[in-house]
């Protein structure tokens, strides 16, 4: 829901899914780096790419139907993910997330 409210919030448009991603076995590929990483996601609804303004980049999209997982603000310390890191379905999977966040934190905290 936080990613949802943070498209929004930056003049983005969100729908319904047609098939909701839900399980633990959803792939998601990291735009900038090339990574794909298994997440687990419980969500019905969907950032539209094309609402987003110019200084919000995708850099995250689930690989079975190209949807938004991920965003991050060009100019402002912020991104988001529409899936649970916590959850770690795999060894190491979204881990970096958390290192991401935290040296945000550090450099505008």
């Amino acid at each position: 829901l936080g990613h949802q409210i943070l498209s929004l919030a930056m003049g983005g448009k969100t729908s319904k899914l047609k098939f909701g991603h839900r399980g633990a076995n959803q792939p998601v590929k990291d735009l900038d780096s090339g990574r794909v990483e298994i997440t687990s996601q419980n969500h019905g609804f969907t950032v539209d790419a094309d609402s987003l303004p110019d200084d919000v980049a995708v850099n995250r999209i689930n690989l079975n139907d190209q949807t938004v997982e991920g965003l991050r603000h060009k100019t402002k310390p912020v991104f988001c993910v529409q899936y649970h890191p916590e959850a770690s379905p795999g060894p190491h999977d979204s881990s970096d997330l958390f290192g991401q966040f935290r040296q945000l934190v550090e450099k505008h905290g």
